[in-house]
């Protein structure tokens, strides 16, 4: 699933239709990626203009003039792309908008992503209740360690995957950061002394930053001694100590860590 940059670069495919109306849109409405939505307000997009789009965590959001807010949640299988505006849907293309120059498409195979759509001058609330980003100056030392201790008898690395508190930090980021910080993905959240605690914001903070940096802007690859590289092989090994990885499931998901370094 796409996480924190990856997200970002994503959402930024989108860009060239910047400044340009909505000429018609075609959805699969009968889809679950389209579940609790007003279904009639996909058809106010028509003769609106794409004004802005960012991303928040694993969200993004497309801004149309007119007050209309466009949210997109890729899952597991989502793809947003750019085609001629002469495209033709195919079988997965749940939603397309063309304007004049280009088709703006969303695609999911599985149907695990979703589609959100708002109409009101306010941030709807999908999108305002995502929790503080990790590259905010809002998220502090103090406010990290508030979540952890809220959350004290999760193992760390289900913490450092709650959206909430760490919203766009997923299964890589959060394995990376551990590794990077020296602790172990088992070890209870309430638990951590003031000198991990410290270490584990400084990675959080670096791992999202530098992720940003590397990847949202043309999707390239983080530093070759990143833990990034070996975590999904199975036969990966630490890039520090040469050993083999441990692989096993925490938190729900399959995480990779090095029981040299991370004791």
């Amino acid at each position: 699933m796409p996480e924190l940059a990856e997200v970002d670069y994503y959402r930024s495919q989108w860009n060239p239709g910047l400044g340009s109306k909505v000429l018609r849109v075609q959805l699969n409405a009968e889809k679950r990626v389209f579940r609790g939505n007003d279904l009639t307000l996909f058809k106010k997009l028509v003769g609106r203009k794409l004004v802005s789009s960012e991303s928040a965590g694993k969200q993004m959001l497309f801004r149309f003039s007119g007050h209309l807010w466009l949210g997109l949640h890729l899952g597991m299988t989502g793809k947003i792309s750019v085609a001629a505006p002469s495209h033709v849907p195919e079988k997965h293309d749940h939603l397309v908008l063309f304007q004049k120059d280009r088709a703006l498409i969303f695609n999911d195979a599985r149907q695990f992503g979703r589609v959100l759509i708002h109409h009101g001058k306010e941030a709807p609330t999908w999108w305002s209740a995502i929790g503080t980003a990790v590259t905010s100056p809002k998220f502090t030392s103090a406010y990290m360690r508030e979540f952890l201790v809220r959350h004290g008898r999760l193992p760390v690395k289900a913490a450092l995957l709650h959206q909430r508190g760490f919203p766009g930090i997923g299964n890589w980021m959060a394995d990376e950061i551990l590794w990077r910080a020296g602790i172990s993905p088992h070890r209870a959240s309430g638990t951590l002394k003031p000198a991990e605690l410290a270490r584990l914001y400084t990675e959080v903070r670096f791992v999202a930053r530098e992720a940003m940096k590397k990847i949202s802007k043309d999707f390239g690859d983080v530093p070759n001694n990143w833990l990034f590289h070996q975590r999904w092989s199975a036969k990966g090994i630490c890039p520090k100590h040469k050993v083999p990885l441990t692989r096993e499931t925490i938190g729900g998901r399959t995480t990779a860590w090095c029981k040299k370094c991370q004791k």
